[in-house]
């Protein structure tokens, strides 16, 4: 974890806006590539949750099963969803959304696929993966299984997944939408959210707070960095989370 001096430093390099310090494309309102990337660097799963617990989100994290492919792999980027669902035939068009769905992605987005978590197939895999980069997406985060994973990890993809199996999805997963409402363990994720991941889980970040989220982490970030260096200087955590309601 970066201590306070970098923390400050990356949130500085950010061109920043008005109260919340982050500056958003005027036409959208989004976080740009830069951004999203250079605040990667900074923030963690936890402290992400906990600000979202203290605004009331609290069901904010898409499960303990959501494993990345490697635990030092890290996402952060706008929601791209995709819906799909498990098949007993063939369809007459095999792949047909699926192959939309990452021919569509875009700069700065990550894929989050629902399956349900499906164990009939491995729905993600080494080409999709390679579309979904050339395209500038930052990441998936899918319900249920991939395959090719040596590949994908070789890609340096992150991916966050429940596991692996080798069966093609053709026949057995089929992407029914994609860029719709979409949930995962109970947790609505809409086009466009934020998605953080990384070795601890996966949380959404409803978009229309994700500046003043974002904000908070990074206080908070400092005020933990804070309380460290007085535990390590000898004092009590008890006194310390008196003064500044940090755990």
């Amino acid at each position: 974890m970066r201590n306070s001096f970098e923390v400050c430093a990356a949130w500085k390099r950010i061109p920043l806006p008005i109260e919340n310090n982050m500056q958003m494309q005027e036409e959208n309102k989004m976080m740009t590539t830069a951004q999203l990337n250079e605040l990667k660097k900074v923030l963690y799963s936890g402290v992400v949750a906990d600000i979202l617990d203290t605004m009331g989100h609290r069901n904010s994290s898409l499960g303990y099963g959501l494993r990345p492919l490697d635990n030092g792999y890290k996402v952060f980027g706008r929601a791209f969803t995709v819906l799909a669902a498990d098949v007993y035939e063939i369809p007459e068009e095999p792949y047909k959304l699926e192959l939309e769905s990452v021919d569509n992605v875009k700069d700065g987005e990550v894929i989050v696929a629902v399956t349900n978590g499906s164990t009939s197939s491995g729905f993600w895999g080494e080409l999709l993966t390679t579309r979904s980069m050339k395209n500038g997406c930052v990441g998936a985060v899918i319900d249920g299984y991939t395959r090719d994973a040596r590949r994908i990890l070789e890609l340096g993809f992150p991916l966050f997944v429940l596991g692996h199996c080798p069966l093609d999805s053709k026949g057995r997963t089929d992407v029914i939408a994609y860029q719709v409402p979409i949930e995962i363990r109970g947790v609505r994720v809409q086009p466009g959210d934020y998605i953080f991941g990384d070795i601890d889980g996966v949380v959404v970040i409803p978009q229309e707070i994700a500046d003043e989220v974002i904000a908070k982490c990074l206080d908070k970030i400092e005020k933990e960095n804070y309380v460290r260096e007085q535990i390590l200087a000898g004092r009590s955590a008890t006194d310390l989370y008196h003064e500044t309601g940090i755990l």
